[in-house]
């Protein structure tokens, strides 16, 4: 019984870390979809996706950073939530700013 109850213990610690790790790559990877499709329909030009990639780079690499001790804390897990909203802010902004490939030319660039 007692076996039983650290393993439930061990699982409630662990559960959370994993499913806050999980929703941090979904949403990179959503992020980085949204901007490859804006790229695609013209709304994002090159510079502007360059920009975008960058900062989605910049918050992968803080991650990696905040990640050296094997975990994330609640307030690390804050940082890259805001840094997360101001992305996608930014990628809903460069989306709508009125800035388009014009229809007739091919995409360049990555």
């Amino acid at each position: 019984m007692n076996r039983i109850a650290s393993l439930a213990l061990v699982l409630s610690l662990v559960a959370p870390a994993a499913a806050s790790a999980a929703s941090f790559d979904t949403r990179q990877a959503w992020q980085a979809d949204r901007i490859e499709r804006g790229r695609d329909d013209g709304s994002i030009t090159w510079t502007e996706g360059l920009k975008l990639r960058a900062e989605q780079n910049r918050i992968a690499r803080e991650k990696d950073r905040l990640a050296t001790k094997g975990y994330l804390t609640k307030a690390d897990r804050q940082t890259l939530s805001g840094m997360q909203d101001q992305a996608a802010r930014n990628i809903r902004a460069e989306g709508n700013d009125g800035w388009h490939r014009l229809f007739n030319l091919p995409r360049v660039g990555k």
